[in-house]
């Protein structure tokens, strides 16, 4: 039986979505594929989901289905104040899980706003603009969970996202090179927290392309949670090919095999993450 075939019935959505990103300037971590199979997973348990594809790349939005030629209003849009968040939002295969797609124009917001004295504000008012709008309208999308997926640096793209969101997302890979890089994310992020963003926190570290055949992996995964103890989700997706091939048929995992132990690690992933966010709210 498919995942999607009858969610249940979630009572106690929060008034207003958790906003968070999906961030790491290292490129092939699995940032993406976090973001689309989680955001996946939770409108599968009855979690609506925004996706904001913020990445030039536009890999979010591919591996969602959208070509490109149907992405008549993107995210850079959004950044310039040609569209409103609301107008730009499109339906993806997956019930109860939306997108704004991506666009290359993204390459060029950082000349097009260089003038503009809140350009590192312009999704957080887009997003703000959005949910007031939302909650005065009873027929507009509410969403429990809106993610961000960032490209894989540190530029004015992924600031807008941070200041933005209220958490970070860290996706990890299980590789040698894990831990290279990740002090300076974690420090942008304090950074942005005490100039930009004071509500911003980290979510968590999810460690990814896990190979329980490479002690390397296993190495990796007890020194990450030995440095960033209670930072570090409990649940680790490994490396599974279908998960890999699901963005080239442009379905999630769980669209694509929902059997597969990539897809079962997703869904473990969003019980987890409502979990803790539920422990968070009752805190």
């Amino acid at each position: 039986m498919s995942p999607f075939e009858s969610p249940p019935h979630n009572a106690a959505a929060p008034p207003a979505p958790r906003v968070m990103c999906l961030a790491n300037q290292k490129g092939g971590v699995g940032k993406t594929t976090t973001a689309i199979n989680l955001g996946t997973a939770l409108a599968a348990i009855g979690e609506p989901v925004l996706l904001i594809d913020l990445d030039p790349q536009g890999n979010a939005s591919t591996g969602l289905g959208i070509d490109r030629a149907d992405r008549k209003l993107t995210s850079f849009d959004v950044l310039l104040g040609d569209a409103t968040l609301a107008e730009a939002v499109c339906e993806t295969a997956v019930p109860g899980f939306h997108l704004v797609p991506a666009s290359m124009d993204l390459l060029g917001v950082e000349v097009e706003l260089s003038d503009n004295e809140r350009r590192i504000h312009r999704l957080a008012d887009a997003l703000a603009d959005y949910q007031a709008t939302s909650m005065a309208d009873s027929a507009a999308s509410r969403f429990s969970y809106i993610f961000i997926d960032c490209p894989p640096s540190l530029n004015m793209l992924t600031l807008n996202a941070m200041v933005a969101a209220q958490s970070v997302l860290v996706p990890l890979q299980c590789e040698f090179f894990a831990l290279e890089g990740l002090s300076q994310l974690l420090s942008t992020i304090e950074q942005v927290k005490g100039s930009l963003n004071p509500a911003l926190d980290i979510q968590g570290i999810v460690l990814t392309m896990f190979d329980a055949r490479n002690n390397l992996s296993s190495q990796v995964d007890a020194d990450v949670r030995s440095h960033f103890d209670g930072l570090v989700y409990d649940t680790v997706i490994p490396r599974n090919v279908r998960v890999s091939e699901a963005p080239s048929f442009g379905k999630p995992a769980l669209l694509y095999d929902h059997k597969c132990s990539g897809s079962l690690a997703y869904m473990q992933l969003a019980g987890e993450l409502v979990r803790r966010e539920r422990a968070r709210q009752a805190a």
